[in-house]
């Protein structure tokens, strides 16, 4: 049976090119014996394997692949799998989607103390929490995240060419010569524009507009009804609340919201709410926004709801708020590079406890923030800044 799995392997192989890497490929190769990776559907976690995979020096009849909801699984077990192949020489094991192996943690902590020179590097589903289980992986994993597209990367994509990314604190010192330079080669606003409504998922490459926005539509109903309900074990009616909660934050994104009157319309308590909420955003379907030194927790209000990202927000309504879709791509991009970032007294936002962030369009002026230290205006529809205003297509070279 290991022959199908390569046979499966080769095939894919074929089929995968390395002419576009996406930002977390080169963090690959650290050489951590148990490396994970987590994220939405539709990220590219699949490509990113093979990519990784294809390019390895290792022979191949030292390297696998294998999803973990292939038929081989069926009648097979992954320790067995994994010991089958060390036996051979195996070095490099590949594990697409984990989550679908229901012993998935007790297995590869065993596949980890077992085999000591067999690598293995999976993907799991952003709903699902790597450092739970039944065995303890904690001290074993090394897990990263992958984000959709930033707005650099879609650029790559669709127009074959590289772009650099810049730091933040590059932005904000230097975003006007930053902005100039990239403009001599592109206008970034019609571009962004498509960004925001589709740009999330590397699909769009090959897929058309209104093909993408079905797509989307299908990755949040396939969270929910599959991953949420694996990795949470929700019911059919549990899953059913949720898409009506989520039908009750779209009208009004960004959502602040009533945790009574939802349990109230939902038929649910309290507590319900806050897990949902929490699980939706663990699942990357939904963004918490607090104050500062407020954490989210199952037992705490959120100030305000975003949805993960610009696309997301598209595919729920047919014209949402402008100033929303803003403010829901500024804090995804910052969010995804690693800043932390948070609702502002004064202003929007606040980033590391440092800087102060107000959002609009090109008629906002700074009278929100006027007199507060280390602040900036963040303006859509301009190619180019200048002084503390800033363009918000550029914050989407961050990573």
């Amino acid at each position: 049976m290991i022959e199908e799995l390569i046979q499966y392997q080769n095939n894919l192989l074929s089929q995968h090119s390395m002419s576009w890497l996406r930002y977390l490929y080169p963090k690959l190769d650290l050489g951590e014996k148990l490396l994970g990776i987590k994220g939405l559907r539709g990220v590219g976690k699949t490509t990113i394997l093979l990519q990784y995979l294809g390019q390895s020096e290792l022979p191949a009849n030292k390297k696998l692949y294998v999803t973990a909801d292939h038929p081989y699984f069926y009648s097979n077990g992954l320790f067995d799998l994994a010991q089958q192949f060390y036996s051979y020489g195996g070095k490099l094991l590949v594990i697409d989607e984990v989550h679908k192996y229901s012993n998935w943690s007790r297995e590869l902590k065993l596949i980890y103390d077992g085999f000591p020179d067999l690598r293995v590097l999976f993907t799991s589903s952003s709903a699902l929490d790597l450092y739970r289980g039944e065995s303890d992986l904690s001290r074993r994993l090394i897990s990263f995240p992958l984000e959709g597209l930033s707005f650099r990367e879609y650029l790559s994509l669709m127009t074959d060419r590289n772009f650099n990314t810049y730091t933040f604190q590059e932005i904000l010192e230097n975003h006007q010569e930053i902005s100039t330079f990239l403009r001599r080669d592109f206008h970034p606003l019609p571009y962004f524009q498509a960004y925001l409504k589709f740009g999330y998922f590397p699909a769009i490459k090959h897929l058309s507009p209104e093909s993408m926005k079905n797509r989307i539509f299908q990755t949040i109903n396939t969270v929910l009804e599959t991953d949420l309900a694996f990795s949470k074990e929700y019911t059919p009616s549990n899953i059913a609340k949720i898409k009506k909660l989520l039908g009750v934050i779209a009208v009004t994104v960004p959502f602040e919201p009533n945790i009574s009157k939802i349990a109230e319309k939902l038929g649910i308590g309290r507590n319900t709410v806050y897990a949902f909420l929490t699980h939706l955003q663990d699942a990357k379907i939904l963004k918490l926004m607090n104050r500062p030194n407020r954490g989210i927790s199952y037992l705490q209000k959120p100030a305000k709801i975003y949805f993960e990202n610009t696309n997301f927000a598209f595919s729920m309504q047919v014209n949402p708020n402008k100033g929303t879709i803003r403010e829901t791509f500024f804090i995804n991009q910052l969010g995804n590079a690693g800043q932390q970032v948070y609702l502002s007294e004064k202003g929007d936002f606040g980033v590391a406890d440092t800087w102060t962030f107000e959002i609009g369009g090109t008629s906002k002026d700074d009278k929100q923030i006027k007199n507060v230290k280390n602040s900036y205006l963040v303006i859509d529809d301009i190619e180019i800044g200048i002084g503390n205003r800033i363009p918000l297509w550029l914050f989407g070279f961050l990573y």
